[in-house]
């Protein structure tokens, strides 16, 4: 037990860790697609104010993060490694095998992306990803990398993001319910998270880097 608690304590104090080594962290730009003038007097980056996004908005980001075809693809490669790694053992291989995986991941994608949503639009943070753009290559990499622990705030100002984080976890524990039992319990669920959040950054990166058509709009 005193070790699930000591793995679970790491990865929620590894954004914080994250945050604080970088100087200004609130204050780093973001490349928005929608911009106004700032309000006098509110907080802002470098350039215009962001426009923060409309319910509707919000809704469309989380259908499109549950249909797209990073989410099929997110899911496909988890189905993958637990193909390879025949986990959880029950499920067996062969197509049968797969198709459980690929489901188990899908839906799990799914109940992550409806907390995201419930949960941001509650404590109003926009968990879209921004492109840096043209800032040297170690720096776009820490950017992204970082990235995947913020959220923008209504005023354009960035901050830890709990609907994200919360909604990783969330997913990684509720989705035990339809494992085997022997991916139950804490250490289990707190793997999920973190391979959940690295899995996240890596989607950033390649947002950061690759061609137009893997950035969101």
């Amino acid at each position: 037990m005193m070790r699930d608690l000591k793995l679970v304590c790491t990865l929620c104090a590894l954004p914080y860790c994250l945050i604080a080594q970088t100087p200004n962290a609130a204050q780093t730009p973001h490349t928005a697609h929608r911009m106004v003038s700032a309000p006098a007097g509110t907080a802002r980056t470098h350039g215009p104010a962001f426009v923060p996004m409309t319910e509707a908005e919000r809704l469309r980001e989380c259908l499109k993060n549950v249909t797209s075809p990073a989410s099929v693809l997110g899911a496909a490669a988890s189905a993958g490694i637990g193909q390879w790694r025949n986990s959880p053992e029950q499920w067996g291989q062969g197509a049968e095998g797969y198709g459980r995986r690929f489901g188990s991941a899908y839906a799990q994608n799914i109940v992550r992306q409806t907390l995201i949503f419930g949960a941001s639009s509650v404590l109003h943070e926009d968990d879209r990803y921004f492109r840096l753009g043209q800032s040297g290559f170690k720096a776009r990499i820490w950017y992204a990398v970082r990235s995947t622990f913020l959220a923008r705030r209504d005023d354009g100002t960035s901050r830890f993001s709990y609907s994200r984080i919360g909604g990783i976890a969330g997913a990684s524990f509720i989705s035990r319910l339809w494992q085997p039992a022997t991916t139950g319990g804490i250490e289990n669920a707190a793997a999920n998270i973190g391979t959940s959040i690295a899995a996240t950054a890596g989607f950033n990166l390649a947002r950061e880097f690759l061609p137009d058509i893997w950035h969101r709009r």
